[in-house]
């Protein structure tokens, strides 16, 4: 591919259509701008040298022009000093250079049409850069954001799992409750019933035990003379 074919291309670059495809536009934009930094280098040195040659067929335009002008005014002079051969011999001299003025045209119009589509190339490219330098940091700032957004998705989905965990611990504590409640019921169940009469006969035993140990009091305090 040619040199203008090639940077042809960049001119039909859309810089939005490269970032939306990318996977890590922070990273995109930066390898983007050295590869455009690049070419900007090289369409610089190309662009210099097209329209060096510019100037060089339109010196040669100018340079053959005089050519032309030069021998018209000396065929003049030579008729008006009588001299007709000379002007013959001046006016051939400029017919040849009159054909060679229309190869000459036509070589300056082409070189100034590349002229003027490599200095587009070249202003296209500044442009690009100037526009990428600007949006660079915004850009890098929003997938910054996105990173701490996935990050903080992730922490809030940890969360949630955390939350389902305290549920499902606070329904195996109450179903822990319930059995408990439920073998103490069943304790209280096969206990013996409380025999009444036998709580009163104790009672009453203990009764007596008590009596029987105050005589024996009252009859050694007696014997002691207390």
């Amino acid at each position: 591919m040619g040199m203008l074919d090639r940077f042809a291309d960049i001119i039909k670059a859309n810089i939005n259509d490269l970032l939306d495809k990318c996977e890590d536009p922070a990273k995109m934009i930066d390898q983007y701008l050295r590869d455009l930094t690049e070419d900007l280098a090289e369409v610089k040195q190309e662009t210099a040298g097209v329209m060096a040659e510019e100037t060089r067929t339109k010196r040669l335009v100018d340079e053959n022009a005089a050519e032309v002008a030069k021998y018209d005014d000396l065929a003049r002079k030579a008729l008006a000093a009588g001299n007709e051969d000379d002007a013959r011999t001046f006016l051939a001299k400029k017919q040849q250079l009159d054909a060679r003025s229309a190869s000459l045209r036509e070589s300056y119009e082409a070189a100034c049409a590349n002229a003027a589509k490599m200095r587009q190339m070249y202003d296209k490219l500044v442009s690009d850069i100037e526009e990428l330098n600007s949006r660079r940091e915004a850009v890098k700032a929003k997938v910054a954001v996105a990173r701490t957004q996935d990050r903080v998705n992730s922490i809030a989905s940890g969360a949630d799992k955390a939350a389902d965990a305290m549920g499902a611990f606070a329904r195996m504590e109450a179903k822990a409750d319930g059995m408990l409640d439920r073998s103490n019921a069943l304790s209280e169940l096969n206990a013996k019933p409380v025999d009444d009469a036998a709580a009163l006969e104790a009672k009453y035993a203990a009764a007596g035990n008590d009596a029987a140990v105050d005589d024996e009091l009252a009859r050694l305090k007696a014997e002691m003379g207390l």
